[in-house]
């Protein structure tokens, strides 16, 4: 089945996060075949996305996504692949111009979030898998999708986003590197 290597990497995420709730997630991915392509719209798609950050992990790079007006993580639509680490990866290579490399290929976030509905896209929501990913050094490529991408110093993310998600997906991160040193 072309779930089971995101159902693999959702146990081992719950078995790292076990306070964490992941049924819902799982759920959802065990009972829709067409989990990963973009108009699936019963209950959501699977995304992927990524804390891009630099080699010394000093800090992220955000982009001030057009559509939603926010200071968020890179990341988009799986449209068609099953695996949320090439998609990340993908994604925030088109969105930044950047050559990346995943620090991990285990996810360090999960987040179901509600996307609005917007032109002939009905509300619907994101089943966003979520990874840190090492951006090579080079220059910044804006694309339709940004408004603007911006370095922020890992302990300065709160001072961009209130977003509750980015703010718990930073703290991770952060933890991750201070257990790999």
């Amino acid at each position: 089945m072309h779930r089971n290597k995101l159902l693999r990497l959702l146990d081992r995420y719950e078995a790292r996060h076990p306070a964490e709730d992941v049924a819902r997630f799982r759920r959802f991915v065990e009972r829709q075949p067409r989990c990963f392509e973009r108009d699936c719209w019963d209950d959501g798609h699977v995304t992927g996305s990524a804390l891009v950050i630099t080699a010394d992990a000093s800090a992220t790079l955000l982009t001030l996504h057009a559509k939603l007006h926010r200071w968020l993580q890179l990341g988009g639509h799986a449209d068609g692949e099953a695996d949320p680490l090439a998609v990340a990866c993908r994604e925030a290579g088109e969105e930044s111009g950047l050559a990346v490399r995943p620090l991990s290929t285990d996810a360090i976030d999960l987040d179901i979030h509600a996307i609005p509905a917007r032109g002939a896209d009905p509300a619907h929501f994101h089943y966003d898998v979520r990874f840190v990913l090492v951006a090579e050094p080079g220059p910044l490529a804006i694309t339709h999708e940004s408004v603007a991408l911006k370095w922020v110093p890992m302990d300065a993310i709160a001072a961009v986003t209130r977003e509750q998600s980015m703010l718990r997906m930073a703290a991770k991160c952060r933890a991750l590197i201070a257990n790999m040193s």
